[in-house]
C-alpha cells in the first residue's frame, strides 16, 4: 500500500475555480500530495471581483478540523481567506491543540481585483493568533505593509519589513515581489538569514489566484519533506510554469494553468 503525504488547505471557496481551495487543491494534487480542505466561507466570485461572502460558523470550522486530524493527519497546512477574527481564532486554537506542523500563513486581506477579504478587527487577531503559530508568512507588498507598519517602495524596503515581521511575530517570511517593485523576485527571510529567489516577471495578466497556489505549492513541498528555502524555490518554479502556460479565461484578471504539467 502506498502511503501518500497529505496537505490541509483552510480557506474559503472560489466558485471560478482559480483561487481559495479550488486552487489549493488543483496546487496540491499537481505537486504530489493528497489534499485536504476546511472551507471558512463561500464567495461569490469570477475574474472580474468578489459579489458576496457567506461565512461558516466558527463552530462549524471546528468540526471539519476535527474531522480532518482525528482521521488523516495532514503533513502541511496551509490558510487562506479568513475574513473574521471568530474563525481566526477558531483555526489557531486547533492547530496549537492538534500540534500541527508545516504551517504556511497565506494573509489574504485583498483579491487580485481590489475587493477587500479582511475586516479590519479580524487584521489584529490574525497578527496575535494565527502569525504565532505559523511556520512562514506569505504576504504580497500591500500584505506585508500592513504587518510591518511601513511603506514598502523598494527592495531595501523589503527587506526592512521582512525584519520586522520576523521579530513581530518570530516566523518566517517570503515577501512577494511584483506590485511594482521588482522583477517579481520574492525575498525569503528566515531566522538564519535572507535570500533573494529570482524570476523573470511573465507578461501575462492573468494573475488570478496566484498567492493562494504559491502558499499551497509551499506547504505541498514542506508536506514531502524539503527544508523551508528548498520548498519555496520549487513552488516558485511552478508558479511560473502555471502563468507562463498563457492560459486565458474570463473577462477579468483569470487564473492560472494548474494542471500545465499534468498530461
Amino acid at each position: 500500500m502506498t502511503k501518500m503525504k497529505t496537505a490541509l488547505t483552510i480557506a474559503g471557496s472560489d466558485c471560478s475555480g482559480g483561487a481559495g481551495i479550488q486552487a489549493d487543491i488543483k496546487t496540491m494534487t499537481a505537486n504530489g500530495v493528497y489534499a485536504m480542505s476546511a472551507v471558512t466561507a463561500l464567495t461569490a466570485q469570477n475574474t472580474a471581483g468578489v459579489y458576496g461572502i457567506m461565512e461558516v460558523t466558527p463552530e462549524f470550522l471546528g468540526k471539519q478540523l476535527d474531522a480532518v486530524f482525528t482521521d488523516i493527519f495532514p503533513d502541511a497546512v496551509k490558510t487562506g481567506m479568513v475574513s473574521s477574527a471568530g474563525l481566526i481564532l477558531e483555526i489557531s486554537r486547533k492547530l496549537r491543540e492538534y500540534g500541527a506542523v508545516n504551517i504556511v500563513a497565506d494573509p489574504v486581506m485583498i483579491s487580485t481585483s481590489g475587493s477587500k477579504l479582511l475586516n479590519d478587527d479580524a487584521v489584529e487577531v490574525l497578527e496575535s493568533e494565527l502569525l504565532s503559530v505559523a511556520d512562514i508568512v506569505t504576504p504580497n507588498i500591500p500584505e506585508a505593509e500592513v504587518l510591518s507598519d511601513m511603506r514598502i517602495e523598494s527592495g531595501e524596503d523589503m527587506l526592512k519589513a521582512s525584519e520586522k515581521i520576523l521579530k513581530k511575530y518570530g516566523c518566517s517570511v517570503l515577501c512577494k515581489g511584483g506590485h511594482s517593485i521588482n522583477d517579481a523576485n520574492d525575498l525569503l527571510y528566515t531566522p538564519d538569514g535572507f535570500r533573494w529567489i529570482t524570476s523573470e516577471r511573465i507578461d501575462n495578466p492573468n494573475t488570478h489566484g496566484t498567492g493562494c497556489t504559491l502558499s499551497s505549492a509551499i506547504a505541498s513541498n514542506l508536506a514531502k519533506g524539503f527544508e523551508l528555502k528548498e520548498a519555496v524555490t520549487r513552488a516558485k518554479t511552478y508558479i511560473s510554469g502555471a502563468i507562463s502556460a498563457m492560459l486565458d479565461l474570463g473577462k477579468g484578471s483569470g487564473p492560472l494553468n494548474h494542471s500545465f504539467n499534468i498530461k
